[in-house]
């Protein structure tokens, strides 16, 4: 951990105070994996937004980035990659499917060297690259792509997170996922979303279920 984020010192640190209460409000929310707290700490989320928006940047609130997308909410990030380590699970050659403005993987590169990730929306993914090129943050590979079909370039993945809502898992994300790897995204339709995890073992995926959320939908295609 200490390797990745030392890149990051000086780096927004003029919101360090808001940023420690935010990581307190994670903490009293329930978020306990202190590797994960530590990366949220780390990663200026400020950087991610649009200026107009700085101010709120350390709420636990999603927040637009353009193109119909949104900055997810901190809880839910936090939740989602804890859920991924939990039993002390390494992330490893990790699948973000659903980049938007970089955040997300930012956080992903704080806890693994390995990280693909994929954007349909081209403008999004260049101000992505750019933020993520800012941070020093190199190991992060980014794609414009189609997220439902994956990076079958770069599988075996022992861990992919989708950062948009389906009514299904699509079989493409399934087919990547290495043996004893785990899969977390929302699957459900508008107001009705969960947290899914999809864990591949020796018999077969095994699914669990988890916190009601909402996500923008994961469409096909690129922009």
């Amino acid at each position: 951990m200490a390797a990745f984020v030392s890149g990051l010192q000086g780096i927004g640190m003029t919101s360090a105070r808001t940023r420690a209460r935010m990581i307190e409000r994670l903490r009293a929310e329930g978020i306990h994996d202190e590797q994960v707290l530590t990366a949220m700490a780390a990663v200026p989320r400020h950087l991610f937004i649009e200026e107009a928006l700085a101010h709120r940047a350390y709420e636990d609130t999603a927040l637009p980035i353009g193109f119909g997308q949104t900055i997810s909410q901190p809880f839910v990030v936090a939740r989602m990659i804890e859920l991924l380590r939990e039993g002390g699970r390494e992330l490893g050659r990790t699948l973000e499917v659903g980049a938007g403005c970089g955040y997300q993987a930012a956080i992903l590169a704080m806890l693994t060297r390995e990280v693909f990730a994929v954007e349909r929306i081209a403008p999004l993914l260049q101000r992505a690259r750019e933020t993520l090129r800012q941070l020093r943050l190199s190991h992060v590979r980014l794609k414009h792509a189609d997220g439902m079909i994956g990076l079958a370039e770069a599988a075996p993945f022992d861990t992919i997170i989708v950062a948009a809502a389906c009514s299904h898992v699509p079989k493409a994300l399934r087919d990547q996922l290495a043996p004893g790897g785990r899969l977390m995204m929302p699957v459900g339709g508008g107001e009705e979303q969960v947290l899914l995890l999809v864990e591949r073992k020796p018999r077969g995926f095994v699914e669990t279920r988890f916190d009601a959320v909402r996500f923008v939908p994961l469409l096909p295609g690129t922009e």
